[in-house]
């Protein structure tokens, strides 16, 4: 997607949110939020989701998600002390893969800071590779309720 699409982005683009109070350690020597740091809270919110709405418990459960794709559009810089919301919405759902989109905002700001893209393909854990059935419906049903728009489903 384009980066001037991107940069229009609002919280009400996003069907899930999660905040994130910055921390000093968060800062690089150039006294703003480091690029690392994004990609950690990139995969904070996508496993919460998974956690919390697609019944998956990484430690135990039989399938996983691999990450085999990411990347991210920086707009506007993130400095501690500041608090973030980040969003969360799927913009594409296959049989075993989803491609999210992660927004962060600074509280307070109607302009996104950064917009992330993180793909998962889900696979058996001993295996690697992807069950029969895809995903899975628990999951699946979980990662319906973020999807961006219909078309966006295969």
């Amino acid at each position: 997607m384009a980066q001037a699409e991107l940069k229009k982005r609002r919280r009400s683009d996003y069907n899930f949110h999660l905040e994130y109070r910055t921390r000093w350690s968060d800062n690089d020597m150039y006294d703003h939020m480091n690029n690392s740091i994004y990609y950690f809270l990139f995969d904070s919110i996508v496993n919460t989701y998974l956690m919390t709405h697609c019944a998956l418990n990484p430690p135990i459960s039989s399938q996983i998600g691999l990450v085999v794709h990411s990347h991210c559009d920086y707009f506007a810089p993130v400095a501690f002390p500041a608090v973030v919301d980040l969003g969360l919405r799927a913009n594409k759902l296959g049989k075993s893969s989803v491609t999210y989109e992660i927004g962060v905002f600074e509280r307070g700001q109607v302009e996104v800071k950064a917009v992330g893209e993180f793909v998962h393909v889900f696979v058996d854990r001993e295996s690697r590779k992807p069950r029969v059935d895809g995903m899975g419906g628990k999951i699946r049903g979980g990662l319906e309720k973020i999807i961006a728009s219909e078309k966006a489903k295969l």
